[in-house]
C-alpha cells in the first residue's frame, strides 16, 4: 500500500537530540558536506524518498532520461523511510537548520498540507512557468497548493477504482458495466444478489479503518474540515451518508471486516470476496494471484445517493515531489519540469516495472498505457485509471487531516458497535479539537 496510515510527530523533548546528532554529522547547515543536504553541486540533486522497488526506481529511471540532455546531471538519491522523513522535516524545521534538506523530497499526498501550513519554511514554491500544472488532475494538485502556489509536483496516482471479479459477476448474472457509473444503493442491491447467489461478499476491510469512508467523502468534493481548517465532523451530512452506507454493507454482509492488512489482502487473492474499492495501487497485489488472470475488470466508484455534487470517483493515496528551501531550485525544478510533469518515456518505463500510474494525464495518451491487461480480460485499465483520475473531485484535507480520519475510524467502529452515530461523531469532533489545541 502507498499511503501510510499514521504520521509520527517528533516532540520537542525528541528533536532537540535528534536535531544536533543531524547537525554532528553534517558538519554545518550551509547544505555543503553531506549526503543529505541540498544545493551542494551545481550538476547534482540530493533525494529523499522511500521505496526502492517504487519511488527510488522511478526517480533512478528519470536521472537516465533527464542525462540524455544533461550528461553531467546525477541524483544522489538517500532512501529515506516515510517516518523517518516525516520526523527529519519535523526536527530540522524546529532545530532551524534548513540548510540540511535535500533539493528534492516525496511527500505524502494527504501529509502536504500540514507540512506546507506548519513549516512553510521547508519548501520552495515551483514555477507555474516551467510546470504545466493544468496537465494534473486538479484534486491531486491541490494536496500541494497551499494559498494559490503550487509547492509540489504529483508523481503517483491514488485513484481509487471498483476492481471486480467478473467470473463471480458471470454466476450472478451481471456484467461489469452493471456495477459501472452506479450509486452505493445499486452497489447494495447487486451486492445483495452475489452473496445470495454465490456465497460471496463484494468487500473487504480492515476492522477500525476509516479508508472507504474517506474515499465516499471525496468523491462527493467533501471533507472533515472547512475552508479555514475548522473541524467538521458533526452535522456532517455527507459523512453521515458514507457511514450510513458502510454500516448497511456490514449489516446486509456484503463487506466483511478482518483484523490486518494481510488478511484484508489474503481475501482477496484467496478468493474469499468477489471486489475491493480502493487506490489502483491495490491491482499489485491483486495480480499476485496467477490463476485468477482474466478473471477481474476494473471500474470507478459507486456514488453517495442523494448527496450534494457526488460523483463516481475518488482517490486513497498517492505522493508528490517537493523542492526544498535549501535545493538548487532551477536545476531542480527543470529535472522534475522534464521528467515527471513531462516525459512520457518516463511513465512507460515505471508502469509495467512498478506499477506507477502517472497523474501526469499526457501520460495517458501512450502506447504502454493503452496496451490491453491480460490479468484483467484485456481491458487498458491504466489509460481507463488516468482518465478516472481527471474527474477526482477536489477536497480540503486541512492540516490535521490523520486526526480527522483517525477519529471517524474510532467512530465508526462505535458505530459498528451498535453506538448512536451523533454521538459517535461528537466525540471524534471533541478528540480532534483537543488535538489541534
Amino acid at each position: 500500500m502507498r499511503s501510510i496510515s499514521k504520521r509520527t510527530i517528533a516532540t520537542l523533548a525528541v528533536v532537540l537530540p535528534l536535531s544536533l546528532a543531524l547537525g554532528a554529522c553534517s558538519g554545518g547547515g550551509d547544505g555543503t558536506g553531506d549526503a543529505g543536504s541540498g544545493g551542494g553541486d551545481d550538476n547534482t540533486l540530493t533525494v529523499w524518498t522511500w521505496d526502492p522497488n517504487f519511488n527510488i526506481f522511478a526517480m533512478e529511471e528519470a536521472e537516465k532520461i533527464y542525462q540524455k540532455d544533461h550528461p553531467d546531471f546525477s541524483l544522489d538519491i538517500v532512501e529515506t523511510p516515510w517516518d523517518d522523513l516525516q520526523t527529519k522535516l519535523t526536527t530540522l524545521a524546529q532545530s532551524g537548520q534548513t540548510g540540511e534538506l535535500p533539493d528534492i523530497f516525496l511527500m505524502q499526498n494527504n501529509a502536504f498540507q500540514k507540512n506546507g501550513i506548519n513549516y512553510p519554511e521547508l519548501f520552495s514554491p515551483i514555477s507555474t512557468d516551467a510546470v504545466d500544472f493544468s496537465e494534473f488532475p486538479s484534486a491531486v494538485t491541490a494536496y500541494s497548493t497551499i494559498d494559490g502556489t503550487n509547492y509540489g509536483v504529483p508523481f503517483d496516482a491514488g485513484t481509487a477504482v471498483t476492481a471486480l471479479r467478473t467470473d463471480v459477476l458471470e454466476e450472478a448474472g451481471y456484467k461489469l458495466s452493471d456495477f459501472t457509473d452506479i450509486t452505493w444503493d445499486d452497489f447494495i442491491t447487486k451486492g445483495k444478489d452475489v452473496l445470495a447467489k454465490t456465497g460471496k461478499p463484494l468487500l473487504s476491510g480492515q476492522a477500525g479503518s476509516s479508508d472507504l469512508i474517506m474515499m465516499m467523502l471525496q468523491s462527493a468534493g467533501a471533507s472533515l474540515f472547512d475552508d479555514e481548517g475548522k473541524p467538521t465532523i458533526t452535522d456532517n451530512a455527507t459523512l453521515e451518508a458514507a457511514i450510513k452506507v458502510y454500516t448497511q454493507l456490514v449489516k446486509d454482509g456484503i463487506l466483511i471486516e478482518v483484523n490486518s492488512w494481510d488478511e484484508y489482502i489474503g481475501t482477496l487473492v484467496n478468493g474469499t470476496v468477489a471486489a475491493t474499492v480502493n487506490g489502483v495501487w491495490i491491482v499489485g497485489s491483486i495480480q499476485t494471484a496467477e490463476d485468477q488472470s482474466g478473471k477481474w475488470g476494473i471500474t470507478n466508484l459507486p456514488k453517495l445517493d442523494g448527496v450534494s455534487g457526488a460523483t463516481n470517483y475518488s482517490a486513497n493515496g498517492g505522493s508528490s515531489w517537493a523542492i526544498s528551501s535549501n535545493a538548487n531550485v532551477d536545476l531542480a525544478t527543470d529535472f522534475l519540469a522534464a521528467t515527471f510533469a513531462g516525459s512520457t518515456e518516463l511513465y512507460d518505463t515505471i508502469l509495467p516495472k512498478a506499477g506507477a500510474v502517472a497523474n501526469w494525464i499526457p501520460a495517458g495518451d501512450s502506447e504502454v498505457y493503452n496496451e490491453p491487461s491480460e490479468f484483467f480480460g484485456g481491458q487498458t485499465i491504466f489509460a481507463d485509471v488516468v482518465k478516472f483520475g481527471a474527474d477526482v473531485p477536489s477536497n480540503n484535507t486541512g492540516a490535521y487531516y490523520y486526526e480527522g480520519r483517525d477519529a471517524v475510524s474510532a467512530a465508526l467502529t462505535q458505530v459498528i458497535g451498535g453506538a448512536d452515530t451523533a454521538s459517535a461523531l461528537a466525540e471524534a469532533q471533541a478528540n480532534v479539537e483537543f488535538a489541534m489545541q
